[in-house]
């Protein structure tokens, strides 16, 4: 649905984008992380054809945003940080107009309104000047305007920026209620947003990527494997040796007293999933199981490794 090769943007000398290059599938959420000034702001313009790029190419729904822009533009929506709203417009009639510019007209239009207030939670305030509501409500209409239009594509600058906590719970399954139906860029500082949210992740520093993948998977590149955490009742020299055996493991630490009984970490290769294996022996072992996991970096810890670092993986 989107594909970026080689994109570059120049302010003066000044390289914001190098070379990006990715695709997002129909239908993914995909979560678009970096710290201020990394470039995510400059690409997310390009790709809905608010500004262009130095070099390279982009496309939305197979139309390039340099040759075809207004193709682009009818099939995606875009809520920048700070919405596009007219405060001296009434909520209904601000959203018609946004269907208006997209090509809709009359019944259609105040449907397509209509459809979004209901979405985005705006009923109560249809009838009521945008300049007269909160930050968080003036928020969902700028959300509302990003798909009155249906667009295949959203891209998201901030959508929960001034929310409180029920209103970003409340957008945050509103954006996963739009995948599938639509494809899905989400910027956002909140990070346990974008694990609520995202299938992929897409980090990028200095204006270069530095990681594209699942958290799992860039998690476990970090960490050089797969990691388990294993609790038992009876930890025993046996079980941990039964367990270095299996293929695939790279070592086996030695059980550590841990919630209410000893807990074992197994490194494995990042190729290999044990816990079935592992599971297996402990039973036969009659070690005592009491819990089995995958552990993995948060999302908060992969961050800033990954920009804090000259590190890409």
């Amino acid at each position: 649905m989107i594909e970026v090769q080689a994109l570059s943007k120049f302010y003066g000398t000044r390289k914001a984008v190098d070379e990006l290059s990715f695709n997002v599938e129909k239908g993914e959420v995909l979560g678009f992380l970096g710290p201020n000034g990394a470039g995510k702001s400059t690409t997310m313009k390009i790709l809905t054809c608010f500004m262009p790029a130095t070099s390279g190419t982009a496309k939305v729904a197979g139309y390039d945003v340099f040759e075809q822009p207004l193709e682009v533009k009818k099939r995606v929506g875009y809520l920048p940080e700070t919405p596009p709203v007219y405060k001296d417009m009434v909520v209904l009639d601000y959203l018609i107009y946004a269907a208006n510019l997209h090509g809709l007209k009359k019944a259609a239009a105040k449907n397509a309104a209509l459809e979004a207030i209901e979405k985005c939670g705006l009923g109560g305030v249809k009838g009521r000047l945008i300049g007269n509501l909160s930050k968080g409500y003036r928020q969902r209409v700028g959300l509302a305007q990003a798909i009155v239009h249906r667009p295949e594509v959203l891209i998201l600058d901030e959508p929960t920026v001034g929310l409180d906590p029920k209103q970003i719970i409340e957008i945050r399954g509103l954006i996963k209620s739009l995948a599938g139906d639509h494809t899905v860029i989400l910027s956002t500082h909140i990070l346990p947003e974008v694990q609520a949210t995202c299938s992929r992740v897409l980090i990028i520093n200095q204006g270069r990527i530095v990681a594209i993948d699942s958290l799992d998977a860039i998690s476990a590149r970090l960490r050089k494997g797969n990691v388990l955490s294993l609790v038992v009742e009876r930890g025993t020299s046996d079980l941990v040796g039964k367990i270095q055996s299996l293929p695939g493991v790279a070592s086996v630490s030695n059980p550590e007293r841990a919630d209410g009984g000893h807990r074992i970490i197994v490194t494995a290769d990042e190729s290999s999933d044990i816990r079935s294996a592992v599971a297996k022996i402990a039973f036969s072992s009659d070690a005592g199981l009491l819990e089995l996991k995958r552990e993995s970096m948060s999302l908060e810890d992969v961050f800033v490794k990954l920009t804090t670092v000259e590190h890409s993986i």
